[in-house]
């Protein structure tokens, strides 16, 4: 009778470890397939993402091989791509109406701003996305579509952090610049009862990747202008300093554009 009950006890261990192992491989691809049917809804551009692992005991998790698309009209070949972020969930919280995400951390993605005559792509997907949600603040109400694409649920992230991303800002016929950004911290979003929809977040996390972008090539519009300068010399034998600089000012206002 003993060995009959050790022997129930361990094939239901076994069944629970078989049962937790087939809900994790059908909870990455969940993810996976929310992440590729959601975000292009709401950035209204492609958007990939090759692989997501998630402990169910543990609650850490990666993502790799996220590619964030451009809008129609741009050039370049992606507007964001994310080689590696690990993630931190509430284990309890992943079968509620709330998950609760305590970190995210994406290590160097490779950000594109791409500025033409009708202002730049992530000004574009962010509007997209603006759209998507009503074009109201984090807090306001989700619209009907927000809600169908959130499918219910809602999030909280206390802390979410990118670092090293490496910023190429490029100008159409002028030439392109790269530099590092400084670390994006945002926190506490979503905490409260209400949490933030998977549109709301969106749209936070990409304001803040457009402003960082932004102020970064705007600092750096000279070096283009610089760049541009001497490719035209190479080819008159003639430029100016004041050149230089209305090219510099001109990219500069480019970037402010709506």
């Amino acid at each position: 009778m003993k060995k009959i009950i050790v022997g129930v006890v361990v094939v239901g261990v076994l069944l629970l470890v078989v049962g937790l192992v087939v809900l994790g491989l059908s909870l990455d691809g969940l993810v996976k397939r929310g992440v590729e049917t959601v975000a292009p809804k709401l950035t209204k551009v492609d958007v990939k993402l090759d692989q997501v692992s998630l402990s169910l005991l543990s609650g850490g998790g990666k993502i790799g091989g996220l590619v964030i698309g451009n809008p129609e009209g741009f050039k370049t070949a992606h507007a964001i791509s994310v080689g590696a972020a690990t993630l931190v969930v509430q284990p309890s919280s992943l079968m509620s109406d709330k998950i609760v995400i305590r970190t995210v951390r994406v290590e160097a993605p490779e950000i594109t701003l791409e500025s033409g005559l009708n202002g730049t792509n992530l000004k574009k997907i962010l509007a997209n996305v603006q759209e998507s949600t009503g074009g109201g603040g984090t807090n306001a109400p989700a619209t009907p579509a927000a809600k169908t694409d959130g499918a219910g649920k809602k999030f909280e992230v206390d802390d979410f952090l990118i670092v090293g991303a490496k910023l190429t800002f490029s100008v159409t016929g002028v030439g392109s610049q790269a530099v590092t950004l400084p670390e994006i911290h945002l926190s506490n979003l979503g905490q409260g009862p209400d949490g933030i929809t998977s549109a709301e977040l969106t749209k936070v996390v990409l304001t803040a990747i457009e402003k960082a972008a932004a102020k970064a090539a705007s600092e750096n519009a000279g070096e283009i202008a610089k760049g541009a300068t001497s490719l035209v010399k190479g080819l008159t034998g003639k430029t100016n300093g004041a050149a230089v600089e209305n090219l510099g000012k001109g990219l500069g206002d480019l970037l402010k554009k709506k």
